[in-house]
């Protein structure tokens, strides 16, 4: 009973299979039809976005030439995560946008402004995101020269060093051509091949003669060959 079971379920595996292979075509048009779709938004919908990145350096450097420490080294490490979050308030964007005399509200310019730090490091990166290159660097650079003020008036650390300043890109960042029209060429098979799949397991006709046994419930003596063929 138990090998019959297993061989009824590879046997509708196969038909199923055998029914996506019978709709290949529409499934290959529906795959072609949302990679063109991702390409069309991408090229000529989609507005392209620059980012733009400056880079700091927090110490708290000793008085006296005195050396700095391992622990010093470790605390320094756990307060990335305080000085991100000092980058990122709504009081050092306020003061961005006052002495820039940007037209964005605090909360716009910090949608703008992403924040990383590399594990185990005290290395901390401003990315600016605008349509604009040059604005997306005067951006990155307000924020960091604004933040690093903040960040040791509130931690009294004694130096926040500019590693690297923000450049304008010349490429766009987004969107991205390639990722786009991949990820929808995926989408678009998946749709298509499950599209099929549902169809076909909704579909209740009789079409084999092992459907009869299963709707009815009843043993199949036999079936009539078709005569209509040549």
């Amino acid at each position: 009973m138990d090998n019959q079971e297993k061989d009824f379920v590879q046997i509708d595996i196969m038909l199923l299979l055998r029914r996506i292979w019978s709709q290949k075509l529409i499934i290959a048009l529906t795959t072609l039809v949302f990679t063109a779709g991702a390409l069309m938004y991408s090229l000529f919908i989609a507005t392209p976005k620059y980012n733009s990145t400056t880079r700091v350096y927090v110490v708290n450097q000793k008085k006296d030439n005195q050396a700095i420490t391992t622990q010093d080294v470790q605390l320094g490490t756990l307060l990335v995560k305080d000085y991100k979050e000092i980058i990122l308030s709504n009081s050092v964007m306020s003061d961005v946008v006052a002495k820039n005399n940007l037209q964005i509200t605090p909360g716009e310019l910090a949608k703008k402004i992403s924040v990383d730090a590399p594990k185990d490091t005290r290395i901390i990166s401003i990315t600016a995101t605008d349509k604009d290159p040059q604005k997306a660097r005067d951006l990155a650079n307000a924020v960091r020269e604004v933040s690093a003020d903040k960040i040791k008036e509130v931690t009294k650390i004694e130096d926040v060093t500019t590693l690297e300043k923000a450049e304008a890109a010349l490429t766009p960042s987004s969107p991205n051509v390639f990722k786009n029209s991949v990820l929808a060429a995926l989408l678009g098979f998946i749709l298509a091949v499950g599209g099929v799949v549902i169809i076909e397991l909704m579909d209740d006709r009789i079409k084999r003669p092992e459907d009869i046994e299963e709707t009815m419930d009843l043993v199949l003596l036999g079936v009539i060959p078709s005569t209509n063929k040549k």
